[in-house]
């Protein structure tokens, strides 16, 4: 479906001084994929999704979506798209701002009232519809950003830090949302800062840094590959004896224990072992996920 091919985007200034902001970039993101991007400030996530949206063009390589060009793409099919900073006129109201956006996005206009009425109940602003925009919290603009990128059922949704500004109550919904808008022939992206929001939601997650791809984490479990990193293990009795039978764990007090555990098959056989001697498990949580571990090997130590 997106296909990046040696990718790059250099930026220059007037005074002939050069930027690589993006270098090298190269793969393929399937339709029915959730992607994720993740990499610390200045990493080169922005000018990615720049280029994937048609506002840049790469100064070398080659950047194509379903076959052509994205902004050619953009131009006939569109793509959903939340930016990371909402700038919507302050003087509109919710519903009036919903309205003007089905229009920019071509909805019909006989379905323009229906998609509003569709995304403001999805979106939980009913009750907000008829506010200016410069009266919303921060956390309701987020989720008016959100709900004019859902406008129209489009195959490509592209959004950036989609989180920001939610509460815990509407960050647990939107990961409802997302799993919503799962289906065979749909293809989301997902940059954020919240690595425990993208271990939750994308199939693969591209960490960046420096413009380079430096690794792609599949965040499922795997029984074998050694991602599993750290868990820490909660014991109610027989805590004395954990360290004797785990060596490599760490009391962290409390009778929790940290363990660092290479496959989840050596978790198990660990769990197993420390059962049978007496010891009773109340707790098993991934200190850290497989993203988090993965993402502090890639970039962790250069920034």
């Amino acid at each position: 479906m997106i296909e990046f091919n040696s990718t790059t985007k250099i930026y220059r200034s007037l005074l002939g001084r050069s930027v690589t902001a993006v270098e090298d970039f190269s793969l393929q993101v399937a339709e029915g994929e959730v992607l994720g991007i993740a990499g610390p400030n200045g990493a080169g996530k922005s000018t990615l999704i720049s280029l994937l949206l048609g506002y840049l063009a790469p100064t070398k390589g080659s950047i194509t979506i379903a076959g052509v060009s994205p902004r050619k793409y953009v131009e006939e099919h569109g793509i959903g798209y939340l930016s990371e900073l909402m700038t919507i006129n302050p003087g509109w109201t919710a519903e009036s701002a919903l309205k003007r956006f089905a229009v920019l996005a071509a909805v019909p206009r006989a379905d323009v009232n229906r998609r509003v009425d569709a995304v403001i109940e999805q979106l939980g602003l009913a009750e907000h519809r008829s506010k200016k925009v410069k009266a919303l919290s921060k956390g309701n603009l987020q989720r008016l950003g959100l709900a004019q990128a859902l406008l129209r059922d489009e195959t490509i949704m592209i959004l950036d830090e989609p989180t920001h500004g939610l509460d815990p109550v509407w960050t647990q919904r939107f990961r409802g949302i997302v799993e919503g808008l799962r289906r065979p022939g749909r293809t989301i992206i997902i940059a954020s800062h919240n690595l425990d929001e993208l271990q939750r939601l994308a199939d693969r997650v591209v960490i960046i840094d420096r413009g380079k791809l430096q690794r792609l984490v599949q965040t499922g479990y795997d029984q074998t590959i050694e991602t599993a990193g750290t868990y820490r293990i909660g014991v109610a009795h027989g805590a004395t004896r954990f360290i004797e039978i785990v060596p490599t764990a760490t009391d962290v007090g409390g009778g929790e224990f940290e363990v660092p555990i290479r496959t989840v098959n050596e978790l198990n056989e660990m769990l197993t072992k420390i059962i049978a001697a007496g010891i009773l498990v109340a707790s098993v949580i991934p200190a850290r996920s497989v993203l988090e571990q993965q993402f502090r090997e890639a970039v962790g130590e250069q920034n």
